[in-house]
């Protein structure tokens, strides 16, 4: 099972240009962007070429055409790759993004002139007529992603680079304005930090669907245990990783019936992600944990939080989205002697294997198994998390100021021992005193999102110019602002 979200990106494609400059470039522009494309594995919608005079839009009934052709793709078009080979017609251009009205985001490319090819007849102008696009969007408040540089050459690696960065923007964007959420029991008494609002959720397009644990539960104890899709699940926990030699058949068939439930629950009603009820009813009530469940589920980039933390969840998803690659839900849980910059997150064991980086332990609980019984608590997924790149996101809702917020940034993994037991990821973050007043002073959660690798700027992009809401860069460089004295 994978996320319903990760299917390959289709980007809207134009060529905008000028009447009266040199077509040539037009032609060559889009032959150039279609295979940069194509080699990134992103599919394309463009009107044949003998559509349109150079195969571009420079008038308003290109632009109508291509806006007819963009309105009859729009439930697969997740974003606009808009090339301007020279100058470009503004009022064509921004005319065919108000017409198609896809709302989706926009990457807009201007191409480099060559000093030497300035004569008439060569010359671009794409440099000064980027501005003019922009312009236009800005009067009819259109957002757009810029490119790395200002001006770019269509079949360079600069460029590429901007055009992978933009299918994971618009995949990031497509699924949190769209994503369904399961609710898996309810919030864990104990944990009022766990509060969110569904209402805020679902005015930014996301959906939670909730399922009592007792439901799930009386499904999981009504699978067969000579069922075959039993009998796999099976295979596949003992497959997953290590699991010590006490633990019974017995375990592994009910922590499997769990795991079985909970995927046929999230497949039946579309969620894209889920938070479930982890402790202690499950384990008291049906005699598992399910953490190994929701580590599955993230290797299967469908993340799952523990804690009921739908907030979490959500984080974890974006954080998918962007990076191609497993979440993780972690708390931020223990300083690291006097180190400033470093803090030990851990999490009783929900790690996602490839997250880890290594073949995990699947054993007990460790600290409610203390409580309630070892016996009772198979299913968490042990591990020291392999020193390397991460970024950490959390979405929060604050209801008494109507509003989602977020806050973002990266960091790593580092090889400092810490002997304590579960899944632990020792963690450098520079500034990390300035980041943890950051989330004590603006009422964030103890629970953050990591995934693996650099994917900030993916992130805070679609945040930024896309999905509106209010974040907090650590580390990063805050865009450039008009002050009115």
């Amino acid at each position: 099972m994978t996320g319903r979200m990760f299917r390959p990106t289709t980007l809207g494609v134009v060529i905008g240009s000028r009447a009266f400059f040199s077509p040539t470039p037009c032609k060559d522009a889009r032959i150039q962007v279609l295979a940069q494309l194509e080699g990134l594995g992103i599919k394309s919608v463009i009107l044949p070429y003998e559509a349109t005079a150079n195969g571009a839009v420079q008038s308003l009934a290109d632009a109508e055409q291509y806006a007819a052709l963009f309105r009859r793709h729009a439930d697969e078009i997740d974003g606009l790759v808009i090339c301007l080979p020279n100058f470009g017609d503004e009022i064509a251009v921004v005319e065919l993004v108000n017409r198609a009205k896809l709302n989706v985001p926009i990457l807009l490319q201007a191409s480099n002139d060559s000093p030497t090819r300035v004569d008439v007849k060569s010359r671009r102008d794409a440099f000064c007529g980027k501005i003019s696009v922009s312009n236009n969007f800005y009067q009819y408040g259109v957002p757009f992603t810029e490119t790395t540089s200002h001006t770019s050459d269509v079949w360079g690696e600069e460029f590429r680079a901007d055009l992978d960065r933009f299918g994971r923007i618009c995949r990031t964007v497509k699924g949190l304005r769209t994503a369904r959420l399961g609710s898996i029991g309810a919030r864990t008494g104990a944990f009022q930090t766990m509060r969110y609002s569904e209402k805020l959720l679902q005015a930014s397009g996301m959906t939670v669907v909730t399922v009592d644990l007792s439901e799930m539960m009386g499904a999981a104890g009504a699978i067969r245990d000579d069922e075959p899709a039993l009998l796999a699940k099976m295979a596949r926990i003992r497959a997953y990783g290590a699991i010590p030699a006490h633990i019974t058949e017995k375990q592994i068939a009910t922590q499997a019936k769990w795991t079985l439930a909970v995927n046929r629950w999230i497949e039946e009603n579309g969620c894209d992600a889920s938070a479930i009820q982890c402790w202690r009813s499950l384990q008291d009530n049906f005699g598992c944990a399910t953490c190994v469940t929701m580590s599955m589920l993230g290797e299967e980039l469908s993340p799952s939080a523990c804690e009921v933390d739908i907030m979490g969840a959500v984080s974890m998803y974006a954080l998918a989205l962007a990076s191609g690659a497993p979440p993780a839900l972690l708390d931020w849980n223990n300083n690291y002697a006097y180190e400033k910059d470093l803090c030990v997150a851990t999490h009783c064991g929900n790690f996602p294997k490839s997250f880890i980086g290594d073949t995990p332990e699947i054993g007990e609980l460790d600290v409610l198994g203390e409580t309630i019984g070892r016996s009772k608590c198979f299913g968490a997924v042990k591990g020291k998390v392999k020193p390397g790149e991460m970024t950490y996101f959390r979405l929060s809702s604050d209801d008494s100021k109507g509003t989602l917020k977020c806050y973002l940034g990266e960091g790593e993994f580092t090889d400092h021992p810490f002997p304590m037991d579960g899944g632990i990821a020792t963690t450098r973050v520079a500034g990390l005193r300035k980041l943890m007043k950051f989330v004590t002073q603006n009422g964030f959660e103890h629970h953050v999102a990591m995934v693996r690798g650099q994917h900030a700027q993916v992130v805070e992009e679609a945040v930024i110019r896309y999905l509106g809401w209010p974040i907090y860069h650590h580390g990063g460089e805050p865009e450039p602002q008009l002050f009115r004295l």
